[in-house]
């Protein structure tokens, strides 16, 4: 089974490897959707913190995924999951119900979250290190 799933994955942690680990836990090939610099500032209004290459170069060193591309467009996962001939969608809880459209494409499976961990938490206490 192929399963499909998208993120930024800026400031890697361990939340990042649990979601991972159990989307690939779900089949036998993770495919890994990284959200460019473009597409994160548009999301956040905030350029990432790690640059698109670096996220794809952290993403591709993992054991537990086997492809990763750039993810251009919020409104292209359609085609993303028809390319990539995904078998299931695999993301966090927080987008509960935001993908329940494609299903005709492919299973959709939400995640719960690892608690008490956000990049953006995390960004804002270093932040406030200062």
């Amino acid at each position: 089974m192929r399963i499909i799933t998208f993120g930024t994955f800026d400031v890697f942690h361990v939340g990042h490897v649990n979601i991972l680990e159990r989307a690939r836990a779900l089949g036998g090939h993770l495919i890994v959707g990284v959200s460019s610099d473009a597409l994160n500032f548009s999301k956040k209004a905030r350029n990432p913190i790690y640059s698109q290459e670096d996220r794809i170069h952290i993403l591709k060193s993992l054991r537990c995924v086997d492809e990763v591309f750039v993810e251009e467009s919020l409104e292209l996962k359609a085609q993303y999951i028809t390319e990539h001939n995904a078998d299931m969608l695999v993301m966090g809880d927080d987008w509960e119900g935001k993908f329940d459209h494609l299903k005709h494409l492919c299973e959709v499976v939400y995640l719960p979250r690892t608690p008490s961990v956000s990049t953006t938490e995390t960004i804002e206490v270093v932040k406030n290190l200062k």
